[in-house]
């Protein structure tokens, strides 16, 4: 099926569940879209075009045709046309007047829209629900300094050896952070779209939300292990170690508006807070290396070798 907006192939419509083989092929456009990223920012530096106080917008909002003129020029130009296109083939560039929006007002996403009825809002992003397939789209904004979304960012923590704080992110965070609710089995999503504006748009499976305030300690995604205290706090709900491939991640903000019900009668999360984990203090704290080399291997394992962490 297509989708209702961008006419681009879809595998998620209202509140219906994708199956297995459905999820694994969005699970590997997310992996491909931060590869052409990848491939992207590569060929920019070739052709110093990245800036350091903003990495990815500038990136992320290239159009197809931007450097066609240059393209003969050198192999360099040539390459970014291509990784340009490439990028463009994983997050096609629309427009909010594509969702029904009135760009030329001054709050569009305020605005009555016939085809996107209202949901709520949040920090990060307003969702809507479309008329025609009951789907819920996000619409994540640009916010100070042009950033979007939110990431955590790591400092030496005064009662444990690390603290995390969320804090404005940029697009491959975000990006990032959908992929893992994927990767954790959580609500299907979809990046649909980037608006000339630079309002990131997805696309996610309808659900029921929890009440306010409900305890979410026993009912989080599996494969999330819990942090020792002595090594990490963070200032959002339920910090956990994530590890997607080899790779360790903080995911948190698992509280229960972060959570739906789906037809199927169980929870999904639908959003949340992550970053890597911060290699260089890794490197810095021989204790928190063992650990994670030991949880990798073992997910129940201590924070210290051979003891439970309730024996501590």
């Amino acid at each position: 099926m297509h989708d209702v907006f961008t006419g681009k192939i879809t595998r998620i419509q209202g509140r219906a569940l994708p199956g297995a083989e459905e999820r694994r092929c969005i699970q590997l456009d997310h992996e491909r879209r931060l590869e052409a990223l990848d491939r992207l920012g590569a060929a920019a530096e070739k052709c110093d075009l990245r800036t350091n106080s903003d990495p990815d917008r500038d990136l992320v909002l290239l159009a197809e045709d931007e450097v066609a003129l240059l393209e003969g020029s050198s192999s360099a130009w040539s390459e970014l046309g291509d990784a340009i296109r490439a990028f463009r083939e994983s997050l096609p560039l629309c427009r909010l007047e594509d969702f029904g929006f009135h760009a030329e007002v001054e709050h569009p996403l305020e605005e009555p829209n016939a085809r996107l009825r209202y949901l709520h809002s949040g920090v990060e992003a307003s969702a809507f629900m479309a008329v025609a397939d009951g789907s819920v789209y996000k619409f994540f904004l640009p916010r100070e300094e042009k950033q979007v979304g939110s990431v955590f960012g790591f400092r030496p923590g005064d009662e444990a050896s690390l603290h995390a704080e969320a804090e404005l992110g940029a697009y491959r965070g975000l990006l990032e952070k959908i992929l893992l609710i994927h990767a954790l089995g959580g609500m299907a999503t979809e990046v649909v779209a980037v608006t000339v504006e630079g309002i990131l748009v997805a696309k996610q499976v309808l659900g029921e939300p929890l009440p306010q305030g409900q305890d979410m300690s026993r009912s989080l995604p599996p494969g999330l292990i819990e942090i020792p205290s002595r090594f990490l706090r963070a200032n959002r709900d339920h910090p956990r170690l994530f590890f997607l491939g080899d790779r360790p991640w903080l995911v948190a903000d698992l509280h229960a508006r972060n959570f739906v019900r789906a037809v199927d009668g169980h929870l999904y999360v639908i959003d949340l807070v992550s970053a890597p984990w911060p290699e260089e203090r890794v490197r810095a704290d021989p204790q928190i290396a063992a650990w994670l080399d030991r949880v990798r291997r073992d997910p129940h394992a201590g924070a210290l070798p051979g003891a439970h962490d309730d024996d501590l």
